[in-house]
């Protein structure tokens, strides 16, 4: 996401390049750019030229210090800028009370449903809450089968009644039924229409009524752009909504949904679901968005995400491993799948400063990032990937037959985990910094 905008800010901020201070020349030359790399990216007008303004009576006068380049300095303030844009923080969801309620809203197509079933999975793993799903979206054929089938593969309940017709019925008795068995959260998912009527209008407000939401959020899908900011803002001004829910993020590469909403409607964006796996949710930071936009990565993220796959106990068994030399083929197979867990491959690289940009070309997605690793390492019997050593040319010849690879790619593979066994065993023990000294000498 947002990868046009990134490469159209970088050629941007080059007009800065070599310059030995911040001039209104050389930043109204700059921002120009910036402004239509802003329209290019779905960004309105109005907003794109407050956004400028905001940006030039900052650096205009800005002192640069001897060690700061004018370039990096413009930097800065487009960080700061961006990040304060779209909300400046990560902004809570309101899920206290007995029950805490959550209503969702949004337009067909727009995931709402997904996202129901997302945000329970969210609440429930996350933050170790009890969650009731009710299904009041009784308009849309199959979508309280739909919520149903979610349901059931998070492991959380879905409420519904039978034959039932209204909305505001199911969702009263769902609310019940949660202070009866002290359900900690209650996700209401609601009808949504092909564009703001006031069928749908008058059904959500008798809804936001009736059960009175702790939050009430509206999903809208990220590729739709200005559309999206516009449905958003109509709707908020019927039901006057807590936040913005934005999906298809991972098919979104302008981003002027994710940077205009919160200047346009005036309410954060509080999560953005970014693939079609039910851990694909991420609560929104706007500064985290900046840095990415920017080319800086993400490596919070990134260390969050692991710290959600690899617990305590396995951590220490594997460090146990690695300083005896005892890491197998199996731990290795092990640790993949772990890391396919925490998301795209791609996506996870390019929080990582400085990959992003160099991988933006190459096709790469879990299955074929470890297709041919996941095939050799199956292909071994279990006392081979327990001991690795016994692996020797006939064994190596079947394994290739076996995984559909060639001798080639499985003993690059072997010299690649050994190799990596060594590294992990010196660090493990200590020794890897004193290596490095001695190096350096």
């Amino acid at each position: 996401m947002f990868e046009n905008l990134s490469e159209r800010l970088e050629r941007s901020f080059k007009i800065l390049k070599g310059e030995g201070k911040i001039t209104e020349i050389n930043v109204a030359e700059t921002l120009k750019d910036i402004r239509k790399a802003l329209l290019d990216a779905d960004v309105s007008y109005k907003v794109a030229k407050d956004f400028c303004n905001t940006v030039k009576d900052k650096a205009i006068g800005t002192g640069v210090l001897t060690a700061v380049k004018p370039q990096q300095m413009m930097v800065k303030i487009m960080h700061d800028e961006l990040a304060q844009f779209m909300g400046g923080g990560a902004t809570d969801i309101n899920v206290k009370g007995n029950p805490g309620i959550v209503l969702v809203a949004g337009l067909n197509g727009s995931g709402k449903t997904t996202f129901s079933g997302k945000l329970a999975l969210h609440l429930k793993s996350k933050r170790g809450m009890k969650v009731l799903l009710a299904a009041c979206d009784t308009f849309r054929p199959a979508a309280i089968d739909q919520l149903k089938v979610l349901g059931e593969g998070i492991g959380v309940p879905v409420f519904t009644i039978e034959g039932e017709k209204d909305p505001v019925k199911i969702a009263s008795e769902a609310v019940r039924k949660a202070k009866a068995e002290g359900i900690s959260v209650v996700i209401v998912d609601t009808a949504g229409r092909l564009a703001v009527d006031q069928e749908l209008m008058d059904e959500i407000s008798a809804l936001h009524k009736a059960v009175k939401p702790t939050e009430t959020l509206f999903v809208v899908d990220a590729m739709t752009g200005q559309d999206a900011v516009e449905t958003a803002k109509t709707f908020n001004d019927y039901l006057d909504f807590d936040g913005v829910v934005l999906t298809k993020m991972d098919g979104d590469t302008r981003g002027g949904a994710a940077l205009s909403i919160k200047a346009v409607v005036g309410k954060p964006i509080k999560f953005v679901s970014t693939g079609e796996k039910m851990e694909a949710l991420d609560v929104f930071h706007p500064e985290r968005i900046a840095d990415r936009i920017l080319g800086m990565g993400d490596v919070v993220s990134l260390v969050e995400k692991a710290q959600e796959q690899f617990d305590e106990k396995q951590a220490r068994e594997l460090r146990k491993k690695l300083s005896k030399d005892k890491f197998t083929f199996q731990d290795f197979y092990d640790q993949i799948q772990q890391v396919k867990k925490m998301g795209n491959i791609k996506d996870l690289a390019g929080m990582i400063p400085g990959v992003g940009k160099a991988i933006k070309d190459v096709d790469m997605d879990n299955d074929t990032a470890f297709k041919a690793t996941e095939a050799i390492i199956m292909s071994m019997t279990p006392y081979e990937r327990e001991h690795p050593e016994v692996i020797n040319g006939s064994r190596r010849k079947r394994i290739a037959d076996g995984s559909g690879t060639t001798l080639v790619e499985v003993n690059r593979l072997l010299k690649q985990f050994e190799g990596t066994r060594k590294v992990m065993k010196t660090a493990m023990t200590g020794n890897l910094m004193q290596q490095m000294k001695g190096f350096r000498r």
